[in-house]
This record gives C-alpha cells, sequence and structure tokens, in this order.
C-alpha cells in the first residue's frame, strides 16, 4: 500500500484502528480458505480469533518472543494507549494487550512489512491447530 501516513507519527489507538482491519481480513481469508460453510459458520470462527483474549494470549504466548526492539517498543505504546472503555466481557489486561496486538499489526501493515505480518500471523494459526 502507498501511503502518506508515517506510522511512526500515528498514535497507538490509530495503529490498533488500522491493525484491527488488517488482522480480522487475515483471519477471514484463513477461514475462508478452510473450505466453503454457511456465513454463520465463518462468523463463529473467526470470532474466536478475534477476541481480545485470543490476541492477547497470542501476542504473549507467540509473537513476543519473536519481536524486535522496535516492535517490542510499538506493543508497549499501544498497551499503555489510554483507551475510553473496556467491554463488560474483557479483563482490563487483556483489552490493553489486544490493544498492542493490533497496534502492531497496524504498525506493520502501514510500514509495508506484509512478510513479517504473514510470518507473525502463521505463529498464530500453528499455534491453534492441533497437536501444536
Amino acid at each position: 500500500m502507498n501511503t502518506q501516513a508515517d506510522p511512526k507519527l500515528l498514535s497507538p489507538l490509530t495503529l490498533a484502528y488500522i491493525g484491527d482491519g488488517v488482522y480480522e481480513l487475515f483471519v477471514r481469508e484463513y477461514i475462508v480458505a478452510q473450505g466453503n460453510c454457511p456465513v454463520k459458520k465463518l462468523h463463529a470462527r473467526a470470532v474466536e480469533m478475534v477476541r481480545c483474549e485470543f490476541q492477547a494470549k497470542m501476542l504473549a504466548e507467540q509473537l513476543r518472543p519473536l519481536l524486535t526492539e522496535a516492535e517490542a517498543e510499538i506493543c508497549g505504546r499501544g498497551r499503555n494507549a489510554h483507551v475510553s472503555h473496556v467491554p463488560k466481557n474483557a479483563s482490563v489486561a487483556d483489552y490493553h494487550n489486544a490493544t498492542a496486538f493490533e497496534c502492531l499489526f497496524g504498525y506493520l501493515y502501514l510500514s509495508g512489512q506484509l512478510d513479517r505480518l504473514r510470518f507473525f500471523f502463521q505463529k498464530i494459526v500453528d499455534a491453534t491447530q492441533p497437536g501444536v
């Protein structure tokens, strides 16, 4: 994508906003590639992977050990961002860590690091496979 926005200058919540959409598109593409099924089932499968608890867990268990110093700094900015509310079905810690996760995805996308995004997403997919 050719963008005028320098991701280093954007607020962490703006990066998370973009990252939320990018990650959801990755999830939808992955689920559809698993086979054709009713939209209701597609949605249910997607919800499992986009919930803040899942994102927080994937960041902590799969991605954090792989982050560069710059990526870790972006996650820190996302985690520490002041959010206006936390959904009632999520813990504050999970919500902040999910914001960090989405911030990372937004930053990588806007900085054109699509191979890195695909690498991280594959780690997430691998972690959800039985026997992994």
